[in-house]
């Protein structure tokens, strides 16, 4: 191991060292060449297949205006929040290490959409008369469908963290939510609640939902692929006839705490951070109170009552199937672990997680033989609990294990194979999961090949699962992340869209200035525990490269100290700086302290 006093360890904190440990404040150097390995090449090769099939997704799906070329409704089917999710991922890809194309083409079609469904109109629907967008930002629609619009929007800050127009725009969105705007009285601080289910830039709807404000306007689905198997326009109606009740404050609203994290991160002011932590705090209180189940419905007056259960996407939401007759059940409660994952970001608090692992326990509590098969509650209505599914509730015992990194927490993870890699059992992992990432590649873009679709004949949602962006095992295996998206890839990620990233570690490029590993890098993240992480970082090419890396998404997690080549140096900041040589690299073990610093998306040299 060698230092370079060319260049300084980020951050500001100070530890104190172990008694092995020496001070150096400079950049540490690896200088041991290391045979290229397999899975360093397929990381390099995955970001060069990303890059090339996203480009020709983009000919085929995007006009020269970047607006996506695709037949313009309004709607919780197939509305904005469904085109706005065409280039999910593409953000997060340049973040990585991808081509600056990526974030070029990413933030273009970003810019065209809010043009787009500005300027899109309904002649039915009353909320979108005057645009489907208002003020750049949908008129009113749920948190299901407003935050998978947000999954691109949610992820700009790890790329371009100066950009003033995605600070005024995350203020702007952000103050929807806070009850600064008076156009968008959505929140009440008083009572600490959002007003409605349905809400937006144009504010809440205080009356009954109708199945034409979910639906949208009338239209012939026979020439379209749809996602519910709709065959006619009453049979659309029909999916929300019993979606109605929209008055009073529902969890799926917690998702707009991630624009006060987001807003806050990006140097918008404290309030934003108080308020989300505000807003999180009083469910989490709500649930205390109701036996340690988060409810589903908070009454108009702030109160929650025996109704607890009520409220659409809640605990008693099954609603009927036109076409069967029978009976679903729409439970998105568990989605809102998502936010209080960011409330701990905000905080360092992992009581957040405390409530979801009492919320298992409880569910657990509530198992019973169901035909000789212990079976867990999924559901709870006027008769109690429903949705018997066999074996111990665990939805949300792989969140509750990332977060929290207690043993007494992982056999709520269950079996995964990342995990198994983690902990030293499925040495294979990195390569296999690398490969399942350049096949949905390279089969995404077989599906785009063949489509024969046409704007007049393709509604928002089907550019989605052609869109060949394709990142979990990067964010898995370089970051130590988790890739929480729609739809989900795993049963280790919840179906939910608008989540920030969740990583132990991240990298950026103090020569080109920019976010991800340098051209050549590879990371590979082999261990984490409560407060220590291994990674191997490796150069393959035939210049030399630096790398910063950082202690999580935002900078929240402090690096202690960093062992290498069994000597010890000390940290006690946000991030270091490595120097690879050409062909060389290192297995790093990292000492760190979780959730430790303040969130922030400012890059390394600009703190």
């Amino acid at each position: 191991m060698r230092v370079d006093r060319r260049a300084f360890l980020g951050g500001t904190a100070v530890l104190a060292l172990p008694a092995q440990a020496r001070t150096v404040p400079a950049m540490l150097v690896a200088d041991r060449p290391m045979p290229a390995p397999e899975w360093a090449r397929m990381q390099r090769q995955l970001l060069d297949a990303n890059l090339a099939a996203c480009e020709a997704f983009y000919a085929q799906y995007v006009d020269s205006h970047d607006r996506l070329k695709i037949f313009e409704r309004w709607g919780a089917n197939d509305g904005p929040d469904d085109a706005a999710e065409a280039t999910n991922d593409w953000f997060l890809l340049h973040a990585l290490g991808g081509s600056d194309r990526i974030r070029t083409l990413a933030s273009r079609f970003w810019e065209g959409h809010l043009r787009q469904f500005t300027a899109a109109r309904t002649i039915d629907v009353p909320i979108a008369r005057q645009g489907m967008y208002y003020r750049e930002f949908p008129t009113q629609m749920d948190w299901q469908h407003n935050a998978e619009g947000l999954t691109s929007f949610n992820l700009m800050g790890l790329s371009i963290p100066r950009d003033a127009k995605l600070l005024a725009r995350t203020r702007r969105y952000a103050d929807f939510y806070t009850g600064r705007d008076p156009d968008a009285p959505n929140y009440d601080p008083r009572l600490k609640m959002m007003r409605s289910l349905l809400n937006g830039s144009r504010g809440p709807m205080l009356r009954q939902a109708t199945s034409l404000d979910w639906a949208g306007d009338p239209f012939d689905p026979a020439p379209f692929h749809m996602e519910h198997g709709e065959t006619t326009y009453q049979e659309t109606l029909d999916h929300y006839a019993e979606y109605g009740d929209v008055i009073g404050d529902n969890p799926l609203n917690l998702q707009a705490t991630t624009l006060g994290l987001n807003a806050y991160a990006l140097g918008g002011g404290e309030r934003f951070r108080t308020w989300a932590l505000d807003y999180l705090s009083a469910w989490a209180d709500r649930a205390a109170k109701n036996d340690g189940l988060l409810p589903s419905f908070v009454r108009p007056d702030g109160t929650v009552g025996g109704d607890w259960w009520k409220g659409i996407y809640g605990w008693g939401f099954s609603p009927v199937v036109p076409q069967t007759g029978k009976r679903e059940d729409r439970n998105r409660v568990p989605r809102s672990i998502t936010t209080f994952m960011g409330g701990v970001v905000m905080s360092g608090d992992l009581g957040f997680i405390d409530l979801w692992r009492r919320h298992t326990a409880r569910l657990n509590d509530a198992s019973r033989n169901v035909d000789g098969v212990l079976s867990a509650p999924t559901m709870y209505g006027a008769q109690g609990w429903y949705g018997w599914k066999p074996g111990r509730y665990r939805v949300n015992g792989f969140e509750i294990w990332y977060m929290s990194q207690k043993g007494e927490d992982r056999e709520l993870a269950g079996d995964d194979p990342w995990i198994d890699f983690l902990e030293g059992r499925n040495a294979d992992y990195p390569v296999q999961a690398l490969g399942v990432d350049l096949k949905r590649v390279a089969d995404r873009v077989a599906a785009r090949e063949r489509d024969d679709s046409t704007p007049q004949t393709r509604l928002a949602d089907w550019p989605i699962d052609i869109n060949p962006a394709s990142v979990k095992s990067l964010v898995q295996l370089m970051t130590g992340g988790l890739h929480i998206a729609r739809p989900p890839w795993s049963k280790s990620s919840p179906s939910q869209g608008g989540v920030p990233l969740h990583c132990r570690l991240r990298y950026f490029d103090p020569v080109a200035r920019r976010a991800g590993v340098p051209a050549d890098v590879g990371a590979l993240v082999h261990r984490l525990v409560d407060r220590e992480t291994e990674v191997t970082l490796v150069n393959l090419g035939q210049q030399a490269r630096t790398v910063t890396v950082q202690g999580g998404a935002y900078a929240e997690h402090r690096i202690d100290a960093v062992t290498m080549n069994g000597r010890t140096v000390a940290v006690g900041k946000r991030d270091f700086t490595l120097r690879l040589e050409p062909g060389c690299g290192v297995r790093l073990a990292l000492a760190m302290t979780r959730f430790a610093n303040r969130p922030t998306l400012a890059f390394p040299w600009d703190r």
